[in-house]
């Protein structure tokens, strides 16, 4: 009879270390997807950096193009000649 609590401690005693093994794996893998996210969110930081720099060049390169579109309409604009009085014959 001593054997029996004996093996009943020792079957708990490996329940709580399993337990505690798991949790540490856990732990393990959760930083490591939080790595990852880091990762991603850094990488997402620096494509949206680009973008924003692409677009505020696209944005001054329409503005530059829209002047320059204002400058050949307003050349092209012809003045109205000054009407020719009708001779009288």
């Amino acid at each position: 009879m001593a054997t029996g609590p004996m093996d009943i401690q020792g079957a708990i005693l490996a329940i709580i270390l399993g337990t505690l093994a798991g949790i540490v794996y856990s732990l393990r893998v959760l930083i490591l997807v939080e790595r990852r996210i880091a990762r991603i969110d850094i990488n997402l930081e620096t494509i949206t950096k680009r973008i924003l720099e692409q677009e505020l060049r696209i944005e001054a390169e329409e503005t530059k193009l829209e002047k320059e579109e204002g400058d050949i309409e307003h050349k092209l604009v012809r003045k109205p000649k000054k009407a020719k009085k009708a001779k009288k014959r």
